[in-house]
């Protein structure tokens, strides 16, 4: 067992000491989200890099400085994109699932153990840990969260511009007041996840077109 008491790349020197490395750190970000796509990524860091924590406690500027550094000295990476639809057909934590195999299957670096965010992923072809916090205890795990975060961010402002009534660009995708309003005034999109229970409370029968989102919208 490592103790979280020795920092962020404890998990990483430990492992490695016993002939594990090199590790990758996956997670996803959006499965709160009731629009947009989940996202996964796996990394292998390559380099020491100071600032890496839980994505979500870091702000905008912070992420994509991260992101950029990451990008330039990983030993590998890969990101996964699970759709509206494969989420609502295979259900979220299956999609989680297999997006995270997807992910590590992905890497060009073959890794030696992998550590994921949360719970354990059956199934990967080697050693694996589920570690509770990884974001904000292990390097590789903190890495994979920003590279998530920041890849679905991006993809979200994206579908604003398609969809600019929801106000996907301000919420993310995620089901803030000002969301659940839009969904009520003018139902979902296809960009929507219809199994989750807010989207679905907008009747399928209310779903828009591309020119009628646009209609109205200064």
């Amino acid at each position: 067992m490592v103790r979280r008491d020795l920092g962020l790349y404890g998990y990483e020197r430990a492992l490695a000491r016993r002939g594990l490395g090199p590790v990758a750190g996956v997670d996803e970000a959006g499965r709160g989200a009731c629009a947009g796509p989940l996202v996964i990524a796996a990394v292998i860091l390559g380099r020491r890099i100071e600032g890496l924590g839980d994505s979500k406690m870091l702000t905008p500027a912070r992420r994509e400085a991260l992101y950029d550094r990451i990008m330039a000295t990983a030993r590998s990476f890969s990101v996964v994109t699970i759709s509206p639809k494969e989420i609502d057909t295979r259900g979220l934590h299956r999609s989680n699932i297999e997006g995270m195999r997807r992910a590590v299957a992905r890497l060009s670096c073959h890794p030696g153990y992998v550590l994921t965010d949360g719970f354990p992923v059956p199934g990967l072809p080697v050693p694996s840990l589920g570690v509770w916090k990884g974001d904000q205890v292990a390097a590789c795990v903190a890495a994979a969260s920003i590279v998530a975060k920041v890849t679905r961010d991006r993809m979200m402002i994206a579908l604003h511009e398609r969809h600019p009534v929801y106000g996907f660009a301000e919420h993310k995708g995620y089901g803030t007041v000002d969301h659940r309003r839009a969904l009520e005034m003018y139902g979902p999109c296809p960009d929507h996840r219809f199994s989750f229970a807010t989207v679905a409370r907008s009747g399928p029968g209310e779903v828009m077109g591309e020119n009628e989102m646009g209609a109205g919208v200064v």
